[in-house]
């Protein structure tokens, strides 16, 4: 029975980051819309991604000929009980690109 629910918060435990990556590609894709449609792109996405996720995020923002590419990292920290001491902290990484709009 303790294996079990030592199971079963890992497996929790494993849905947490996983729910906390697909935040991390949205607010990529926030940023990059928000860059995309900008007159100052590196800004407007580092704003859109800080906002998405708070001031702990790691934003890059970079422009390549018509395409703006924003890069958002997180290290998400395992706290569920129990297990959350027995994982490593998981750095979560989303990128996304989009052609850049006239503002």
């Amino acid at each position: 029975m303790p294996l079990f629910c030592l199971l079963l918060l890992a497996a929790v435990q494993i849905v947490v980051v996983a729910g906390d990556q697909l935040l991390v590609i949205q607010a990529a894709r926030v940023a990059a819309r928000a860059a995309a449609v900008s007159a100052d792109p590196v800004t407007a996405g580092n704003d859109a991604a800080h906002r998405a996720l708070g001031s702990s995020a790691q934003v890059s923002t970079a422009t390549h000929d018509a395409y703006v590419t924003v890069t958002v990292s997180i290290t998400n920290g395992t706290d569920v009980p129990l297990v959350g001491a027995l994982m490593p902290e998981v750095h979560l990484v989303g990128h996304a690109t989009m052609l850049l709009e006239p503002p």
